[in-house]
């Protein structure tokens, strides 16, 4: 057991998302601790990039970022093999999400529970929220969707695949399907931050995009590209009208040049990155099956690269979550202040064999540990 000081639960409260851990207990004890909310890749930028990164680093500071977006837009158009012309970077796919919901949303469906800055960048008058039933594990159907959708008349709606937190995986037939119904649609944003970790081969939208005119897709580069830091996210549609508006609407520099920078490394090293993504992908695999072991919970079937898991012992995620940070120095995520979701739900992102068996070797104890608590 691994007795760490007290924490400052108040930090708990003050956000829809998870507090930074290095926030919680500060920069030298988070490097001891394990942190399970961090859904990143962890075996990418090679150690080569992030050296390359160190050697420019001085140069890179004193020098402004490019002010033509599209010369970024070539190096990740590359990767991603799309049209450079209907790709947007953003600092962070969360600018992205705030521009679409300010810029072209007349109003919007969204499924919940789900990521909380769909619902919180946007007027409550444009925002109709979709509740997914905790008796159905959160799942969302389709079909039902897209009726509720009609029925609602609304001009716009969200999915995130995978989902999250559930990590709930539409195949791209289940997606074109629904596309083609909305086709009628003013928009249909597609949030794909976690595909590339659904399969070795990525059931992405991308390559049938510009087949549909109403559809936006918006990424996250800190997930599959596991660089939060450097606040990289990219928007792809085949419809110049929003490109236009979502481009017109963002700053002149909103690149800093260390993204910058790191956008131009991605040519060279793809093959480096999908060897990545496969690699979390077989990690995933194996910390699904394992926490699938443990009793007192159950494990949802995930295409993401965290598995998001219900406590049937009657603790709250609180609990547990407070049990594994304080007593155990692991920290997952409680999703109790998600809109819709429940007080009984984990979400734990893989972070490679050795710590992942960590936790599905400790779990078992702290749930235990927790009822005592509780009590």
């Amino acid at each position: 057991m691994n007795k760490m000081l007290p924490i400052d639960h108040s930090l708990f409260e003050n956000t829809t998302h998870s507090p930074s851990l290095i926030d919680l207990v500060g920069y030298a004890r988070a490097q001891q601790m394990i942190d399970f909310c961090f859904i990143a890749n962890p075996y990418y930028p090679t150690p080569a990039m992030v050296e390359e990164l160190i050697q420019h680093l001085p140069r890179l500071i004193k020098h402004y970022p490019s002010s033509n977006p599209q010369v970024s837009a070539r190096h990740l158009a590359a990767v991603l093999h799309v049209d450079p012309a209907h790709l947007i970077i953003g600092n962070g796919a969360t600018e992205l999400i705030t521009e679409l919901c300010h810029r072209l949303v007349p109003n919007l469906g969204v499924p919940v529970p789900t990521f909380g800055e769909y619902i919180e960048k946007i007027d409550a008058d444009r925002l109709r929220l979709y509740p997914l039933q905790a008796a159905a594990n959160y799942q969302l159907d389709l079909d039902a969707y897209l009726a509720w959708l009609r029925a609602e008349r609304l001009r716009a709606a969200l999915v995130i695949n995978p989902h999250n937190p559930t990590g709930q995986l539409f195949t791209r037939a289940e997606m074109e399907t629904f596309l083609t119904a909305t086709s009628d649609l003013d928009l249909v944003i597609v949030d794909e931050s976690f595909i590339d970790f659904a399969d070795e081969d990525i059931p992405s939208l991308l390559p049938v995009a510009d087949r549909y005119p109403n559809l936006v897709i918006v990424r996250s580069m800190s997930k599959h590209c596991g660089v939060p830091g450097l606040r990289l996210g990219y928007c792809y549609s085949a419809n110049d009208q929003m490109v236009a508006t979502l481009r017109h609407s963002l700053p002149t520099w909103n690149l800093n040049t260390l993204a910058e920078f790191f956008l131009s490394l991605l040519p060279a090293t793809d093959a480096d990155y999908h060897a990545s993504r496969r690699r979390v992908i077989e990690d995933m695999r194996q910390l699904s099956a394992g926490l699938a072991q443990v009793d007192g919970i159950t494990v949802y079937p995930t295409g993401a690269n965290f598995v998001c898991f219900r406590i049937d012992t009657g603790i709250t995620a609180r609990d547990l979550q407070r049990c594994l940070l304080v007593e155990h120095g692991m920290y997952v995520r409680d999703c109790s202040n998600k809109v819709g979701m429940d007080r009984f739900h984990i979400r734990v992102a893989t972070q490679g064999r050795t710590q992942d068996q960590r936790l599905i070797d400790v779990l078992p104890l702290a749930l235990m540990e927790a009822v005592d608590k509780a009590d």
